[in-house]
């Protein structure tokens, strides 16, 4: 386990990181949420979860603290732990802020609250500029359609949603697009990574490395299983007990979910393909 992450603590000459006071299995401690920049007005990366007022309070106090107020709002995803916050901050803190983030893919409609309010939409490259800060987005996808991360050009640092986590590794919805997101971000090359969970990461592109490293060696252990059962077909089910093996049984069905995630990544690489009606069972394409 981590140290605990203070409330509310500056990371930086132009990094506040405020926690959104909602720890679970999923968020760690709380998502993190950062003011960045230096004037009188900011940038808010991500709101944390709705109805926290602790959160809200602890924003309130780092606001006041910095003698500071919200420029802005850029949501990393659509998740509810980082969107959620918004319109708690729209009643207790101001009401009139833009808030940006990617649209989803394929395009749905979104709204901001029960009064469904817009989000202004961004674009893969565009920059966000506030007093002694440049952030460029970065389209990451793969966590969720519309992940992006943020690079902060005056520190050579990324503020990586939840693509890069600060410990453990992150879930994703399409491991495809999660690996070329991952390749994104090593190609920033980037000095640290905020992420939108746990620690501040201090060497990013080793991390980023180690995680590329672990999908990777799973991906290679499918792949041998179906390259050395060449002429068999395997359900799911049954590649889960021969590639997790040693992983308890009573976490194959967990290990299945993400299994599934690297057969239709391997699949949509022309690496393996499906055969059966009735069941879905997999077999080697090389």
């Amino acid at each position: 386990m981590s140290a605990m992450i203070p409330r509310i603590e500056q990371l930086s000459s132009r990094v506040v990181r405020v926690l959104g006071c909602n720890p679970g299995p999923m968020t760690l401690q709380g998502t993190n949420t950062y003011l960045v920049g230096t004037g009188r007005r900011r940038v808010l990366i991500d709101t944390g979860e709705p109805s926290v007022p602790e959160y809200i309070s602890n924003l309130k106090e780092a606001l006041h603290q910095n003698d500071t107020s919200i420029q802005q709002i850029l949501v990393t995803h659509w998740h509810h732990d980082h969107a959620g916050g918004v319109p708690d901050i729209f009643t207790h803190i101001r009401k009139d802020l833009e808030v940006s983030k990617l649209p989803r893919s394929p395009s749905q409609p979104e709204g901001i609250g029960e009064e469904k309010r817009q989000y202004t939409y961004l674009k893969d490259g565009d920059v966000i500029k506030t007093e002694g800060a440049t952030l460029r987005v970065l389209f990451t996808p793969g966590h969720t359609d519309d992940h992006m991360a943020l690079y902060l050009e005056e520190e050579k640092a990324v503020f990586s949603g939840d693509c890069i986590l600060g410990e453990g590794t992150a879930v994703f919805e399409d491991l495809h697009d999660y690996m070329l997101s991952l390749h994104t971000l090593l190609d920033v090359n980037a000095d640290l990574i905020y992420p939108g969970h746990g620690p501040v990461v201090l060497s990013a592109c080793s991390k980023i490395q180690e995680y590329i490293t672990h999908r990777g060696a799973r991906e290679q252990q499918i792949l041998n299983v179906l390259r050395d059962n060449a002429s068999d077909a395997f359900s799911s089910s049954a590649l889960v007990k021969l590639v997790y093996k040693d992983t308890p049984e009573h976490l194959h069905r967990a290990a299945e979910i993400n299994l599934l995630h690297h057969l239709k990544k391997l699949q949509k690489e022309g690496k393996i393909f499906l055969v059966g009606d009735s069941e879905e069972k997999w077999k080697s394409n090389l």
